[in-house]
């Protein structure tokens, strides 16, 4: 690595710091309270607008219990490990699973979840509200998406999108198996711009 990469490291640690984050499922708040870091200032460092300092950095790594090679992206691969032939779909443990699909600072993020299988009826799910908006596409499964006083159900191959001051939340709908969904999330706004406009039946 040179010098250039590494002073570029901190700065490149934001979209690694909040995808680490959301696969412990905490909240910029619980986070806080955690570290003594305050909310505004996580959330500016997960959004690329404030440059950690390595004493920050080291705090959150140890929070989240991740090391400071994989917050950079620099780990090395793992090798791969054969997956039984299957139709079903991957299995990701007991807790949601975040893999991000975007390594740049600022613009928009591209995440891809996935919530696992439940077997008890869900409760609605606990809303947040934060600045930014997103873009989200169900892959498969059924989404539960709590968007203020709405309850959307949406199946594969189903989009919403809105504004995250919005409180929103989002839980898998039901027994059935996992659910799997693509994100895209702008943090200061930035959404798709469609150049093209449907075909006509």
């Amino acid at each position: 690595m040179t010098g250039d990469d590494l002073d570029g490291t901190p700065a490149a640690m934001g979209p690694g710091l909040r995808a680490a984050r959301e696969r412990r499922g905490a909240t910029l708040a619980g986070v806080s309270r955690a570290t003594g870091i305050s909310p505004s200032t996580l959330s500016r460092i997960e959004t690329g607008r404030r440059k950690p300092t390595l004493e920050v950095v080291l705090r959150l790594a140890k929070e989240y219990g991740v090391s400071l090679d994989e917050l950079a992206g620099t780990a090395p691969a793992a090798a791969p490990v054969a997956e039984p032939r299957t139709s079903a779909p991957p299995r990701f443990g007991d807790d949601k699973a975040v893999l991000p699909l975007t390594r740049y600072v600022g613009g928009l993020h591209a995440h891809k979840h996935v919530l696992p299988a439940v077997e008890d009826p869900p409760v609605r799910p606990r809303q947040v509200s934060h600045e930014g908006y997103e873009w989200l596409c169900v892959l498969y499964g059924r989404l539960w998406l709590a968007l203020g006083d709405q309850d959307l159900v949406l199946a594969a191959g189903e989009v919403a999108e809105f504004d995250t001051r919005t409180p929103h939340g989002l839980a898998n709908a039901g027994p059935g198996g996992p659910v799997e969904y693509l994100v895209l999330f702008g943090p200061q706004g930035e959404r798709p711009r469609p150049r093209t406009r449907p075909a006509r039946a």
